[in-house]
């Protein structure tokens, strides 16, 4: 399971659907796009040193992995970029990253956002 950065934030805040999904799924992955919105919203904030805190020890578990955005991952975002623009269904560049990493690893992707719901080329769990 790929989480996007609105269900790791869910998660924070113990969100029960999301929190359950994380419990018991075998293996956690997030792409280097979700750590980048997850490190820019905390520096936002006034507890950044607290949000780094505990993102540290959710990294750190065995079940949670960093995929690589590679070439790969590249061909796939080309893929949901032009067919959003076909369908007229443009999503925030940072979600097709997110969507395009999913779609090669064969992921499904939890979030809370209902946008991922228009890439049609991955399974979406969405609370």
């Amino acid at each position: 399971m790929l989480l996007d950065t609105s269900a790791y934030s869910a998660f924070r805040r113990a969100h029960p659907e999301i929190v359950a999904a994380v419990e018991e799924a075998e293996e956690i992955l997030v792409n280097p796009i979700v750590l980048g919105e997850l490190y820019a919203g905390f520096r936002r904030g006034a507890r950044v040193a607290e949000n780094e805190a505990n993102l540290g020890p959710f990294l750190a578990s065995p079940r949670v992995d960093i995929m690589p955005v590679t070439e790969d991952t590249a061909q796939r975002y080309a893929l949901i970029l032009n067919d959003l623009r076909r369908s007229r269904a443009i999503i925030p560049t940072n979600d097709i990253w997110i969507a395009a990493t999913a779609m090669e690893h064969g992921l499904r992707l939890l979030t809370t956002d209902s946008q991922y719901e228009r890439v049609r080329q991955v399974a979406v769990s969405r609370f």
